[in-house]
């Protein structure tokens, strides 16, 4: 400890030094106030012994300057007084005094009163390098969070490029959200939403959203399916995250022309297609599991497909706006989110929101709100150069036995094949949706023969999945054939494929009964293809697709 006495009197200087240099402590002197001023800015002193009456600068003032200049860490000053009254006393503490020893000096006493404040000091002086370190480190965490800010708000906000599309709120508990929208637009003007939700909130929740954001994004500039965007989004995930997080997400693509959906929906609450009044026309129900879950090997890749036209909306919301709760810890639950969508018509997400929080009624988010609504409206496609289509012309085949059907999910292979032939990879999107669906209703519904009424049932999904992979484990003696043929004079794709299934009642010429004895993805083939028909049996479907069409 270095202890300065300040007194204009040499002899108490000296007695004073001598005494604390005895105690093993580092002492300075100065004879007035002036002086004390002039050591305190050139040394570290911890405490200060000060005489009240001295010529030039008294205690008095000397101790007032003291406390303003070094009032950062407490540095404890003991006046050094004869006086006996009470007002000098008051005057001294006033002044910032903290003690006082009285002349002549007790060793014993000045002692103990030195030791007591220099535990003080000791204690000031660590209190003052903590703050230091965590101003440090507080400055260093801002300033990382500005960095980390400014890199999510570039990968994720694409959202404003489609306002006639896409109304949409995110609100983050923290300073980071773990929820993420991401809209992006194919090669083919199709528009693709993203809406997910990460396990918890702030950084920690949101780390995730950079890696999925960049598949997402990717895949949509290659147009690829719905089903290939989750199928990696997940692989990613999986490999990134730690066991305990995963993303609960719904997928939508909505095609150009504005007129179907097809989505993936794994672990959100219940997406609502609205009209404009904002009544439920159907309600669109998790079906898988969150992505960063299952390996690849597991996962589920099956889409719903279905029409819409312009006045219909989708809305999209995660799980924090119907588990909002009140002061009396009730939810705001999905039934008062259906009413906010019809309170007036055509809502707005910030309609919904204020509902969301007149019921909180000041009560502090527990997670990251997000909701948007979709409108389903026509979206022209991006201008690119014209494509330089293949002028060869060509035909495959390939016959799948039952064996090989259970092994291998072909369309993937199929459409990587077709999509190096020049021209065909900006029509990716769609040739592998008409492929799948033509593949998926002949295997399904004709080679397994199962019914998509099941769907319809509570837990129908799940019922119907599991009868899938029962049925395709006993199958024998079936057969799925693809054909597929190139012409480059008419710029078309034509594809038949044929199962070895009882096919449907070819008396029976209704398309919604074909639709629902042939499998969910008709009116989808049809939308895409420019035609589309099936065999008297009922098991075999011929698809002509006009690549011409998306150039103009």
């Amino acid at each position: 400890m270095h202890i300065l006495v300040v007194d204009d009197q040499p002899l108490n200087c000296t007695l004073l030094k001598v005494m604390l240099v005895q105690q093993n402590y580092e002492v300075s002197t100065a004879a007035n106030g002036v002086e004390a001023l002039a050591i305190l800015a050139q040394q570290s002193i911890d405490i200060v012994l000060l005489d009240v009456i001295m010529p030039v600068m008294d205690g008095y003032e000397t101790a007032t300057k003291i406390k303003q200049l070094y009032n950062d860490v407490h540095l404890p000053i003991i006046f050094i007084t004869s006086l006996e009254d009470h007002s000098s006393f008051e005057h001294c503490l006033e002044a910032g005094g903290d003690d006082f020893i009285h002349k002549p000096f007790d060793k014993v006493i000045l002692t103990a009163k030195i030791k007591a404040h220099s535990r003080t000091r000791k204690l000031s002086l660590k209190t003052h390098e903590q703050n230091k370190l965590l101003e440090y480190h507080y400055n260093q965490t801002e300033r990382e969070h500005e960095i980390v800010e400014h890199i999510f708000n570039n990968a994720l906000e694409n959202q404003h490029k489609f306002t006639n599309n896409i109304d949409f709120h995110l609100s983050p508990a923290s300073m980071f959200n773990g929820d993420m929208c991401l809209v992006g637009q194919s090669p083919i003007g199709s528009l693709y939403c993203m809406l997910g939700d990460f396990t918890g909130h702030g950084l920690a929740a949101a780390v995730g959203a950079l890696p999925a954001s960049k598949v997402f994004y990717t895949m949509v500039n290659k147009g690829m399916a719905v089903s290939d965007i989750a199928t990696e989004v997940n692989a990613v995930l999986v490999q990134l995250l730690p066991g305990h997080m995963f993303c609960a997400a719904t997928i939508i693509e909505l095609s150009s022309s504005g007129k179907s959906v097809s989505a993936w929906l794994g672990g959100l609450p219940d997406a609502y297609l609205i009209d404009q009044q904002g009544s439920v026309l159907k309600t669109l129900e998790s079906q898988h599991m969150a992505l960063g879950i299952l390996e690849g090997d597991e996962f589920e890749r099956e889409l719903i497909h279905f029409e819409v036209d312009s006045s219909m909306r989708l809305a999209l919301a995660t799980d924090g706006i119907i588990e909002t709760t009140n002061a009396d810890g009730e939810f705001f639950a999905e039934q008062r989110f259906i009413k906010a969508l019809a309170s007036k018509p055509k809502v707005t997400s910030q309609d919904v929101i204020a509902q969301v929080t007149k019921f909180a009624h000041g009560s502090k988010q527990q997670d990251d709100l997000s909701l948007v609504l979709f409108n389903c409206l026509a979206v022209p496609a991006a201008a690119e150069e014209q494509a330089a289509y293949s002028r060869l012309p060509f035909n495959f085949s390939l016959t799948l036995n039952s064996q090989q059907i259970k092994q291998t999910d072909p369309v993937l292979e199929i459409v990587e094949v077709l999509t190096q032939v020049g021209g065909l990879k900006e029509h990716r999107s769609d040739i592998f949706l008409l492929l799948s669906e033509a593949y998926n209703n002949a295997l399904d519904h004709g080679v397994l023969g199962l019914d998509s009424d099941i769907k319809n049932k509570e837990d129908g999904f799940i019922e119907y999945y599991q009868l899938r992979e029962a049925t395709l484990a006993k199958l024998v003696d079936a057969l799925i054939i693809v054909d597929i043929r190139y012409c480059p004079d008419t710029l078309s794709l034509y594809f038949i494929i044929c199962d070895s299934g009882n096919g449907f009642a070819s008396t029976d010429s209704n398309a919604n009964s074909n639709n629902r004895e042939h499998g969910r993805g008709l009116s989808i083939l049809e939308e895409i293809a420019e035609q589309v028909t099936y065999n008297s049996s009922g098991n075999q479907i011929e698809m002509c697709y006009r690549l011409v069409q998306q150039q103009s």
